[in-house]
């Protein structure tokens, strides 16, 4: 998952400010996000530069507030309706989507789930084909009499364990997506928490160009 990515979508719940973003990746996944508040905060300085996110005023305190632009709204929307990032991990890409989907009281975090259901079953159907046409090629590369055969014979046989793999993990996606789609969402969401940094730096709001 992009950093980018998982900012916008927190941002969906409404202003927030950065500190308080970088607490909600990692609540909001469960802990399985950690990233150096460093990252956070550079993050939404390229945000800005992208008008993805404006200043939305600050806090009692002093901490400067960001807010979607219309452009931040439909990145977001478009993660949340399974838009990977560029070259993330679809195993990891879903298990946060649907994590802070879940965290989130105005997303509807099982339907996010619902629709992960049925981009893994596309990608499982893919690589069972995957798996057979490897395993014909690897017979008719036994049956050969040519001097490369074996070799023929070797590279069929690793993309058949490859798409097995990609089968299994599949597999396992369906298995704990079935689980989530069984939890009770109600008490998996929470509104945004005000935490105050304890030290540091409070940042200037992202540049406007």
């Amino acid at each position: 998952m992009a950093v980018r990515d998982a900012l916008l979508a927190l941002l969906t719940a409404g202003p927030a400010y950065g500190f308080q973003l970088h607490g909600g990746l990692e609540a909001r996944t469960g802990g399985r996000r950690q990233v150096n508040v460093g990252q956070t905060y550079a993050t939404l300085e390229r945000l800005g530069k992208q008008r993805l996110i404006e200043p939305a005023g600050v806090t009692d305190d002093g901490l400067p507030l960001y807010c979607l632009t219309a452009s931040g709204t439909a990145a977001a929307t478009a993660w949340f309706d399974g838009a990977d990032a560029s070259g993330a991990d679809p195993w990891d890409e879903m298990v946060d989507r649907v994590l802070i989907a879940l965290s989130l009281p105005d997303v509807d975090g099982l339907a996010v789930a619902r629709a992960e259901i049925d981009r893994w079953r596309v990608r499982r159907d893919d690589a069972a084909a995957l798996a057979s046409a490897s395993t014909s090629e690897t017979t008719a590369a036994a049956d050969g009499a040519e001097p490369e055969a074996d070799a023929r014979d070797a590279e069929a046989e690793l993309a058949r364990l490859a798409a097995a793999a990609d089968v299994a993990v599949a597999d396992a996606a369906l298995g704990w997506l079935q689980t989530v789609a069984a939890a009770s969402a109600e008490r998996l969401a929470f509104a945004p928490r005000a935490t105050r940094p304890k030290r540091g730096r409070r940042p200037a709001p992202p540049a406007p160009g």
